[in-house]
């Protein structure tokens, strides 16, 4: 084969490649007839809707329900994926927008920083765990329990004596949720102290903070109790979710069955007010009865 006969069979087949594939030696025809594209409203460099507003209570996308009414009203009372309807084997576009909008919410929460000036903004000290970033922090646990001596020091200062009551602020695995919940639950706790004669003490914040950073801070300061607001690790339903823990008498090795848990403090579970006045009256019930945790239920306190 020459140059030329190279050259003519390189044409052909790239004039053939145009046309629709052969099947058997006969003419392709789809199984099914394709869908025609639909006119979407919007143009290039326009802003599409924001589909995290929309309320996963009230996003019902099955089509042809055999009782739609009754499971839109159960759909209200859970913001549980459900009713997400289907396209053939698939999810729909919307849900599996939906379901990346919100994990990409999650993943930002664990990675992004409280802003390194709420703690002076909001009137509280700033400490630091033994973790010296964030990748330090989500790879080594055991010091975001812990502090070094430069950090005990500054506990030490902000917090002269020895407080019956300790509120700790931390950070956690969701930084949205202590700036979205943290101070409003901070000040109804402490106004709901001050209301019951217990003095609330001097709130610190805490960066890089496990649960487990309380325990040394009862064990810096010899407080009676610690209350921390601390963010939780978020989840695809919100990813501003806080957490109290009360630990009576901590110190490190304090089993975790030792702590009260007041969890899902979030506008869409309990509201951080709400939560700050349900705390209080807690830490008043675990000073009277010198218990947390487990042993707090076994008295039958609460």
């Amino acid at each position: 084969m020459n140059k030329q006969e190279l050259a003519a069979m390189v044409a052909q087949i790239l004039g053939t490649m145009d046309m629709p594939p052969m099947v058997k030696a006969g003419e392709y025809h789809p199984t099914a007839p394709q869908p025609e594209a639909r006119e979407t409203g919007y143009g290039d460099g326009d802003f599409v809707p924001d589909v995290t507003a929309l309320d996963l209570r009230k996003l019902y996308l099955t089509e042809n329900p055999e009782n739609g009414e009754k499971f839109r009203s159960m759909k209200e009372r859970t913001p549980a994926r459900l009713g997400s309807g289907r396209a053939g084997p698939r999810y729909k576009t919307l849900t599996m927008l939906r379901f990346r909008a919100d994990h990409a919410a999650a993943q930002d929460a664990v990675f992004s920083q409280v802003s390194p000036d709420f703690a002076s903004q909001n009137g509280m000290v700033e400490v630091q765990t033994r973790c010296g970033d964030k990748d330090e922090y989500l790879t080594r646990p055991d010091h975001g329990r812990c502090f070094d001596e430069e950090n005990q020091q500054k506990i030490r200062a902000a917090i002269p004596g020895k407080p019956k009551v300790q509120i700790v602020v931390g950070d956690g695995l969701s930084s949205a949720a202590i700036t979205a919940n943290a101070m409003d639950c901070l000040q109804a706790i402490r106004e709901g102290l001050q209301i019951r004669g217990i003095d609330p003490g001097t709130p610190i914040f805490v960066r890089y903070c496990r649960v487990g950073a309380g325990d040394a801070i009862g064990d810096v300061t010899g407080c009676e109790l610690v209350c921390m607001l601390v963010g939780e690790r978020p989840g695809l339903v919100t990813d501003k979710s806080m957490s109290a823990y009360i630990t009576y008498q901590p110190r490190t090795g304090v089993s975790e069955s030792a702590r009260t848990v007041v969890s899902n403090i979030h506008a869409q579970g309990t509201p951080a007010v709400e939560a700050g006045a349900h705390i209080a009256g807690l830490i008043e019930t675990i000073l009277q009865k010198k218990v947390s945790g487990v042993g707090l239920h076994l008295e039958g306190a609460v």
